[in-house]
């Protein structure tokens, strides 16, 4: 009687360094808003999927959204990975699965972005062969603020509500990662994509977003009006993937007291009690009680939106 041979360790991605802030995301879990549960997913939904195609998964494939500072990455197997979004360093490094990073910066282990002697460098935007037990490390961000990064199988922690996505708000999902986190993968589904490199949109030094005004702009003076859409704001600091801050002439009311709570979609514009609008993404709340001046068309370029970066509205005006 023959034997089947046994099976090895399960393939899995190793964080040596999760950088600012790293998380599993997909397509999101859209039609649960009901239940009080917002769609979250990929900032760019677009640019993920891209970075799914290139590696040979299916679309809706969960990866990792990166904001900023990189992060290092070991594949237990072979495979591919593939990175789009915000232009940033890459390199593969021979690593051996027993190296145990010290997180020294000065030793060359595996938690630095830099390269180490035998690194070789690779591209955002195009497949990226990984030997088994390669370091890949995403070095920050030139330009913009987030990649996203597909690895051939998928990452394949247990869904939630039909997703892998990591909900900053609600905490569904995978928490973000950490140092010394393990992500399982999946089986191949299909090769590479034989391309050499794709291209991406540059990040924007200053965004000018469609907004379609209500349903509660009647809660503010037509000064105000003229004035959300006549004046730039800036994304303030402490924007994250609720929502997008912005500073600049606060919008004064025409209507004073409080409003009931009501639903929230992706690309709100609310406005708090200090006057200063906020753009709401892909980890919004599903209800709130600040009026909701208008609503913001397309979202997506806020995905590489900087603190400081100029935003500027357009679109019909009562």
């Amino acid at each position: 009687m023959t034997r089947p041979p046994a099976a090895g360790p399960a393939p899995r991605l190793e964080v040596l360094r999760a950088g600012a802030l790293t998380t599993v995301q997909d397509q999101g879990r859209p039609g649960w808003a009901h239940l009080g549960v917002p769609r979250s997913g990929a900032l760019d939904p677009a640019a993920l999927r891209l970075a799914n195609r290139l590696v040979g998964n299916p679309e809706d494939a969960a990866g990792l959204e990166i904001t900023l500072t990189g992060c290092a990455l070991r594949l237990t197997r072979a495979g591919t990975v593939a990175l789009t979004g915000a232009d940033a360093d890459v390199w593969i490094g021979a690593g051996r699965l027993g190296d145990v990073p010290t997180g020294d910066p000065n030793t060359g282990d595996a938690r630095r972005t830099g390269p180490r002697p035998g690194d070789r460098p690779g591209d955002v935007g195009r497949p990226l062969a990984v030997p088994a037990g390669a370091v890949v490390r995403i070095g920050p961000a030139r330009s913009g603020l987030r990649t996203w990064l597909a690895v051939a199988g998928g990452i394949a922690v247990p869904p939630v509500l039909g997703s892998r996505s990591t909900d900053t708000l609600s905490g569904l999902g995978p928490l973000p990662l950490r140092d010394g986190d393990t992500l399982p993968l999946g089986d191949p589904a299909g090769a590479p994509a034989p391309v050499d490199v794709t291209v991406g949109p540059p990040a924007p030094a200053a965004l000018r977003l469609r907004l379609r005004l209500g349903p509660r702009d009647d809660w503010f003076t037509p000064a105000a009006l003229d004035r959300l859409f006549g004046t730039a704001y800036t994304v303030s600091p402490v924007s994250n993937r609720v929502g997008a801050r912005l500073t600049g002439a606060p919008l004064a009311r025409a209507v004073a007291g409080e409003l009931p709570s009501e639903g929230l979609v992706l690309g709100a514009v609310q406005v708090p009690a200090d006057g200063q609008p906020l753009i709401f993404l892909a980890d919004h709340p599903t209800t709130g009680g600040y009026p909701v001046v208008g609503v913001v068309d397309d979202v997506t370029p806020l995905a590489q939106a900087r603190p400081g970066t100029t935003v500027t509205f357009h679109g019909p005006q009562r």
